[in-house]
C-alpha cells in the first residue's frame, strides 16, 4: 500500500514538471513579434503638365451696352402699342402710335400758307417786272419800283418761313410714330392705349435694353494694372465670365479698356470687357466672376486643390515615393483656378501626390492607392464630423 502512494506522488510531480517545461504554466511572458504597420488607403493623382493660362480674377456686374427710356416727344393720345413686353425689337420697330390728326392739320395749314404766299410772290414779281421798264420810259416812279421790290422780298421771306413751318409740322407729325432707336429687349410697359403722353414726363413708355453685345465691368487690385497694360500692348486679352458658383461659364469676350482712374477708397481699377452674348446667358444687372487671361505658361505643373495642405511653413503636399511611402514637401503656389493649383516650385513632372486621406499621414507612412470615392479613405472633415 505504501508503494502505491509513493508511486502516485512521483507521477504527480513528473506531470507538473512536464507542464512547466511545456509552458502550460509559464514562469515569464514570451517576447511578442513586432507588428507590421498597415498601409493607409488614400487617393493619389499624378501631376499634370501643360499650357496653363495666367488668370487675374475679379468680381463684376453685367451692364447693357445701351439702355433707352422711350418717351414721347410730342403731346398726344396713344392709339396703338406696337410691342409685347419682353420682346426683342430692332431699330425702327414700332413702339407706340399717337393720334396724328392734330399734327396732320397743322401740316396742312402750313402747306396752305405756303401756297398763298407763293401765289402772292408770283404776282408781286410780275408787277415788279412791269414797273421796271416803265420807270425807264418815265411812266412809273422810282418809288413804285422800290415799294414793289420790297414787297417781293417780304413775300420771299414769307415763303421761306412757310417752308420752315412745313418742315416743323412734318417733324412733329413724325414724332407721333414712336420707334425703337436700337436693337434690344423691351421691359415692362408703363402706359396703356388711350393714355395721354407728353414730353418731360419721368415715366417712360418702355425701357429697351441692348443685350447683344453686352459688357461686364469688374475690378482688379491696382497692383495688377501694370501687368494688364503690358499684356494689352501685345494684343487682345480674352475675358471669361462665370456665374456666382464660379463654375458655370456664361460667356467669352475681350477686354475693352482699363478705366482712366483708380479708386482711392478701395485701391482698385475698373475694367470693361465686351461679350457677344449669343446665348444671352449674361443678363443686365447680374453679378459675375470675371477671369482675365493675361498670359500662358508653357509646361506648367498643376495639381488638384484637394492635395494642398497648410502647415506652419506654408502650403505642402504629400508626395508618393517609389516604395509606396509618402514624404511631405513644401510648394509655392502660382495661382488657383477651376479646382486646380499651379505650382511654381516644389514638384516635378513625374511626381504623384495624395489628394485625399492626408490627415492620417506623416513622413514615411506606408500608403495604398484606392479609387476615388472608396469609403476606406477618410478626410479630416469626415473624421471630425464622426467625433462630433
Amino acid at each position: 500500500m505504501k508503494k502505491r502512494v509513493i508511486l502516485a506522488g512521483l507521477c504527480l510531480v513528473a506531470c507538473a514538471g512536464a507542464l512547466i517545461v511545456s509552458g502550460f504554466y509559464p514562469s515569464e511572458a514570451a517576447p511578442e513579434a513586432p507588428a507590421v504597420p498597415l498601409a493607409i488607403p488614400v487617393n493619389v493623382a499624378k501631376v499634370q503638365v501643360g499650357d496653363v493660362p495666367i488668370v487675374l480674377t475679379g468680381i463684376g456686374s453685367v451692364e447693357p451696352y445701351n439702355v433707352v427710356d422711350v418717351h414721347a416727344q410730342v403731346t398726344g393720345t396713344i392709339q396703338q402699342i406696337g410691342f409685347v413686353e419682353g420682346q426683342t425689337v430692332h431699330k425702327d420697330s414700332l413702339i407706340a402710335q399717337l393720334d396724328p390728326r392734330p399734327f396732320q392739320a397743322a401740316l396742312q395749314q402750313a402747306e396752305a400758307n405756303l401756297a398763298r404766299d407763293e401765289a402772292n410772290l408770283s404776282n408781286a414779281q410780275l408787277n415788279l417786272n412791269r414797273f421796271t421798264p416803265l420807270m425807264k420810259q418815265g411812266f412809273a416812279s422810282a418809288q413804285q419800283v422800290t415799294d414793289q421790290a420790297s414787297m417781293v422780298t417780304q413775300l420771299q421771306a414769307s415763303v421761306a418761313g412757310d417752308k420752315a413751318a412745313i418742315f416743323n409740322a412734318q417733324t412733329q407729325l413724325s414724332y407721333t410714330t414712336i420707334t425703337s432707336p436700337i436693337d434690344g429687349v423691351t421691359g415692362i410697359r408703363r402706359v396703356d392705349v388711350g393714355n395721354i403722353v407728353q414730353p418731360g414726363t419721368t415715366t417712360p413708355i418702355v425701357t429697351i435694353t441692348q443685350v447683344q453685345p453686352i459688357s461686364v465691368v469688374f475690378t482688379l487690385p491696382q497692383k495688377d494694372v501694370p501687368e494688364v497694360q503690358a499684356a494689352m500692348a501685345k494684343g487682345t486679352l480674352k475675358t471669361l465670365a462665370y456665374g456666382q458658383d464660379d463654375r458655370t461659364m456664361l460667356g467669352e469676350g475681350s477686354l475693352l479698356l482699363v478705366n482712366n482712374m483708380i479708386s482711392q477708397t478701395s485701391g482698385t481699377a475698373e475694367l470693361k470687357a465686351i461679350f457677344p452674348n449669343d446665348n444671352r446667358a449674361l443678363w443686365p444687372g447680374e453679378f459675375v466672376n470675371a477671369q482675365l487671361i493675361v498670359a500662358d505658361r508653357h509646361d506648367g505643373i498643376t495639381i488638384p486643390l484637394s492635395a494642398l495642405q497648410q502647415g506652419q511653413n506654408g502650403p505642402f503636399v504629400f508626395v508618393v515615393a517609389p516604395d509606396g511611402t509618402v514624404q511631405s514637401r513644401q510648394v509655392a503656389i502660382g495661382e488657383t483656378l477651376n479646382g486646380r493649383a499651379l505650382i511654381d516650385r516644389g514638384l516635378q513632372a513625374d511626381d504623384a501626390v495624395v489628394t485625399a486621406g492626408q490627415y492620417r499621414l506623416s513622413d514615411g507612412a506606408k500608403i495604398v492607392s484606392v479609387p476615388a470615392g472608396d469609403p476606406q479613405v477618410q478626410d479630416s472633415t469626415e473624421a471630425s464630423a464622426g467625433m462630433l
